[in-house]
């Protein structure tokens, strides 16, 4: 792996390991990777590792639901507030308040499981080409950037930066041009260096990295995307299941659909592969797709 992901994966793993100030209160920092505001992704990821800090083994996340209330500071500190709702024999539950400014950006509920047997069943996994024979994101979107003429410095930057994350669509979408299509869409991604063998830092980090390409499956059908004048977007709740370990450092396929979008607002909900087939979590996440009109 090239330097600069494992530079990348350490800033993420940075990034997650937050700083604890009191019982069950840490504070994150932030990274732009050309968002107008800090990414969803990355402020449910730091809250799924404050929640966990709170809990003892062997219970692993199972589950979590999140709201996204008010964007998020680049600039400023984020404090994770964590609320001990519950501790059963095989469940705990816990409340995430993370706060900037002294109000709430984003709130969640977590729940923990330990491992049981029980009964088993699952969707097949799509039969899609696989990773080695697809272009990373990476490559692709410089790629539309250059063959783009007068496209801004600032728009630039913004495409051109990259992740921890290494993302790999089969039926790749132009965001600087883009076509309409069916709302549906495989994407497989892996980080770009190694993780830690500790399955919460894994749970952690595939909660970072589910909330790419979500969203943008809701606006296949219409043609346009985050970079489309006057496209309002942002994600406004993100659920998460959490069915069986996993590494996100081997490559996994998210397979995205959304079935509707009314009153602009979006529905997409994902299933993650691992590639032995195995169905490890389900994902569904709501988002503002908004048309703002052009003033007089």
């Amino acid at each position: 792996m090239s330097g600069d992901g494992q530079r990348l994966v350490q800033d993420l793993l940075d990034q997650l390991d937050l700083e604890p100030l009191e019982q069950r209160l840490f504070r994150g920092s932030s990274r732009d990777i050309g968002g107008k505001s800090v990414f969803g992704g990355q402020v449910a990821g730091q809250a799924m590792v404050a929640a966990t800090r709170t809990v003892d083994p062997p219970q692993q996340a199972h589950s979590m639901h999140g709201y996204f209330l008010r964007p998020g500071d680049m600039q400023a500190a984020i404090v994770y507030e964590v609320d001990n709702i519950r501790d059963g024999k095989s469940f705990a539950t816990r409340r995430v308040q993370a706060i900037q400014h002294g109000r709430p950006i984003f709130s969640m509920l977590a729940s923990f499981h330990i491992e049981e047997s029980g009964y088993t069943h699952q969707m097949t996994m799509p039969d899609v080409v696989g990773p080695e024979e697809l272009a990373s994101h990476d490559e692709l979107r410089r790629a539309w950037v250059d063959a783009l003429d007068r496209v801004p410095e600032s728009l630039r930057e913004a495409v051109g930066r990259e992740v921890a994350i290494d993302m790999r669509a089969v039926k790749p979408w132009n965001m600087l041009d883009p076509d309409k299509r069916e709302p549906i869409q495989h994407v497989w991604f892996k980080a770009k260096a190694p993780l830690p063998d500790d399955q919460s830092v894994h749970r952690a980090v595939l909660t970072y990295a589910s909330d790419f390409n979500l969203l943008a499956t809701s606006l296949f059908p219409h043609g346009v995307s985050f970079f489309t004048p006057g496209m309002q977007m942002a994600s406004i709740d993100h659920a998460i299941w959490f069915h069986r370990a996993f590494r996100v450092d081997e490559w996994l396929l998210y397979a995205m659909d959304s079935p509707g979008a009314q009153d602009s607002r979006g529905l997409s909900r994902g299933l993650i592969f691992n590639r032995q087939g195995q169905l490890v979590a389900s994902v569904a996440q709501e988002g503002l797709i908004r048309q703002r009109k052009p003033r007089d």
